[in-house]
């Protein structure tokens, strides 16, 4: 959607999102909380648009990149799922205009009740030139990391970038989405808080999406976890599965349990998702199972500090280029 009428379109849909009430939430790189806007062109009425970084029909979302009083900023707009619940609704409720019909088949534009069409909103502002490249399509590099690489490469990088995990320890100390918290196992070192992703809507468990935060500090990915932390990491397996099955009445066989590596932020988490949803990241290149984690630190303590991994890294990745600079790529 690169040409002058995908950005009218793009701006058409801006229009209509300051009209409307909207679900607007903040991206939590950038340190914020989430918050439920009441009124109507209360934050992105004066959204002006500079370019769409990138868009997916099949995931029904867009990607753009603009100014919100006269700041730098980052909207992603996404088509939110449709509940059997409501199907009735939907049926009853909405206006519909032919298309096309020939024979058995017709096609119609609906139109759903405003309260049932909504457009889930996430804001980045300010958005730095970081945040612009994350969500530009680019393209991915898979990269071949030994531990020798990590220690002279990769974590020399991210020390050396200061990635903030401020937000994450604002949700362990209460001060943010205390209210979102599904499951909370308190103990300073094997305890987490669960709560769901921000990429889920909470609306179905078609698509689950939940984060387990480690409590204790210091653990930033798959590299620095050793058989000492096999109890942590059991707890989680098994306390995450039963407060899901409690909250959400799915069973531990129809979930997916993993970590990222790279992941997105330095401090250790585990994804919970509904297997069968085609959950971002959720690929054999960057997905490991937690459970395959377990099995692998219990046959070699040390085995994520020997062991060669591999991840994908977008072209304009900070970390590709220290690789592309040791000739390692």
């Amino acid at each position: 959607m690169a040409d002058s009428a995908a950005k009218r379109e793009v701006e058409n849909d801006s229009d209509e999102l300051s009209g409307k009430n909207k679900r607007v939430k903040v991206d939590k790189e950038n340190g914020g909380e989430s918050k439920q806007e009441s009124e109507p062109g209360n934050v992105l009425s004066g959204f002006q648009l500079s370019a769409v970084l990138s868009d997916s029909a099949r995931e029904k979302n867009i990607f753009i990149h603009g100014k919100l009083a006269d700041q730098e900023a980052v909207v992603i707009l996404e088509k939110t799922p449709i509940r059997e619940e409501c199907l009735a609704e939907i049926f009853s409720g909405s206006r519909l205009t032919l298309e096309m019909k020939n024979d058995i088949y017709s096609t119609y534009r609906l139109q759903a009740p405003l309260h049932l069409n909504e457009i889930k909103t996430t804001v980045v502002c300010p958005a730095t030139e970081k945040h612009v490249k994350k969500y530009l399509r680019q393209e991915s590099f898979l990269v071949e990391e030994t531990f020798e690489d990590y220690q002279s490469i990769t974590l020399p990088y991210i020390q050396e970038q200061s990635f903030s995990v401020q937000w994450v320890y604002n949700i362990l100390e209460k001060k943010a989405e205390a209210e979102r918290i599904v499951f909370e196992d308190p103990d300073p070192d094997v305890g987490f808080v669960l709560l769901p992703d921000f990429k889920w809507d909470q609306k179905q468990v078609e698509d689950l999406y939940l984060i387990a935060l480690v409590n204790k500090r210091g653990i930033s990915c798959l590299r620095d976890l050793t058989s000492d932390h096999l109890e942590m990491l059991q707890n989680i397996f098994h306390k995450g599965k039963e407060a899901i099955l409690q909250r959400y009445n799915l069973p531990a066989s129809k979930l997916r349990i993993y970590l990222h590596y790279q992941p997105s932020y330095y401090h250790l988490h585990v994804h919970f998702t509904k297997l069968g949803y085609d959950a971002p990241g959720c690929g054999v290149e960057r997905a490991h199972l937690l459970a395959d984690v377990i099995q692998n630190l219990q046959s070699d303590p040390e085995y994520y500090k020997t062991r060669t991994l591999y991840f994908p890294l977008r072209a304009d990745n900070g970390l590709l280029g220290k690789f592309k600079e040791a000739g390692r790529l």
